[in-house]
């Protein structure tokens, strides 16, 4: 305890790291629960990804379930409101900057996953029983909750920790010229993380390399840019990992989109390794054009070309919303590519319905080549008569 009888910073942040590792460990628990989930939801598919055997994709996700709320028991039950108390506390010190009441509101949330989940634990229902079932199914999207974002009352939680003095004025003008001046002299900046801090400031760990040694040092600022600084040296990243700010948490692409613990169904798709078979498989024109015009059909039922496009669609803007120099470069990039594919998709779809309007088939000189198969013997033939054996003969004299 300090003088003033709170407690020690030191033992502040220790608590704090001890109640965001739990927050980790569920995480990583349920990681596990879902590959393991998905696995058996993919035995119960047919090849298009509907579901074919509904009384087994019931039980994979009745198992899904069950280890999900075990999991929460081991890890979180006894320490989830200390762990919300320690982020909201850190939450306060924070400068007011960011998305404090965003983070605020999934607090909120998390406090009232965390209610709903130890009702059903506070009243059990009987072992293995329907009613059972119901009740861990109606605790799910709580439990997928804590998975998604308990990391981030994890990382508020560990904003406690202090962090050692930085440079002076002095020596971050001194090593942010160090810096140029072995860029310039081919040396190189070799990036290993970065990550943003409660202040709005991102910072990237990184090598800095001056005739054949490295040193690692800290850099405030976009890399890419020109206005960047460094604002400190370390023996190793262990060690600038202890001496920097902590990372508030990072954001997400989309705000509203759906979990990776909660997700929807997919929708049904031919796979296109599918879709080649099936051209080879071909023997009209009509068999290929359909294939090509199901590769670039719009719609709920997109094709794999039309789906390749929201692909690039979506890289594109996660890496503008990184809102680096460099990132915001590759973003137009994959914007080009996005219009390029768009434009092969059309051509793509004219050229199918060409080929189908050829109403052509395969010539039959394509004849296909049988499997060689050695014919077996007739299960009545005997087997060969062994030859008689050898006698030795006596050389005779002359």
């Amino acid at each position: 305890m300090t003088p003033t009888g709170d407690p020690h910073p030191d033992s502040l942040q220790a608590e704090a790291s001890r109640l965001a590792q739990q927050a980790r460990e569920f995480r990583l628990r349920m990681s596990v629960i879902d590959t393991q989930t998905q696995s058996a939801l993919d035995t119960t598919r047919d090849r298009f990804g509907r579901t074919a055997h509904p009384g087994a994709a019931a039980d994979a996700l009745a198992h899904r379930n069950a280890a999900a709320v075990e999991a929460y028991t081991t890890h979180l039950a006894p320490h989830a409101d200390a762990l919300l108390g320690a982020a909201h506390r850190a939450l306060d010190e924070l400068p007011p900057t960011g998305p404090l009441n965003a983070w605020r509101e999934v607090l909120d949330s998390l406090a009232t996953s965390h209610t709903e989940i130890i009702r059903v634990l506070d009243r059990p229902a009987v072992p293995d029983s329907a009613a059972q079932g119901v009740q861990y199914a109606l605790v799910w999207p709580h439990l997928a909750a804590w998975a998604d974002y308990g990391s981030i009352a994890a990382d508020l939680a560990e904003q406690h920790h202090e962090p050692e003095p930085g440079l002076t004025y002095e020596e971050r003008q001194s090593w942010t010229a160090r810096a140029h001046a072995a860029l310039r002299q081919g040396g190189a900046l070799d990036l290993i993380e970065s990550w943003h801090v409660a202040d709005g400031r991102r910072i990237t760990l990184a090598y800095l390399v001056e005739d054949d040694d490295s040193t690692v040092v800290a850099l405030c600022g976009d890399p890419d840019a020109s206005d960047w600084e460094i604002i400190g040296h370390y023996v190793h990243e262990y060690a600038a990992g202890q001496a920097l700010p902590r990372a508030v948490p990072p954001g997400v692409l989309r705000p509203d989109a759906a979990s990776r613990f909660n997700r929807p169904e997919p929708v049904p798709e031919q796979p296109l390794q599918e879709l080649l078979r099936e051209i080879v498989e071909a023997r009209t024109a009509g068999d290929v054009s359909e294939v090509l015009l199901s590769a670039t059909q719009e719609g709920v039922g997109a094709g794999a070309m039309v789906r390749l496009g929201h692909l690039l669609y979506a890289a594109e803007e996660f890496s503008d919303a990184l809102g680096t120099v460099r990132s915001q470069q590759i973003g137009a990039r994959i914007h080009a590519l996005a219009r390029q594919l768009d434009s092969l998709i059309r051509e793509v779809h004219d050229a199918a319905e060409d080929l189908g309007a050829t109403v052509a088939v395969l010539p039959p000189h394509r004849v296909p080549k049988p499997p060689r198969i050695r014919p077996r013997p007739a299960l009545e033939t005997a087997p060969p008569a062994a030859p008689p054996p050898r006698t030795p003969t006596t050389a005779r004299r002359p």
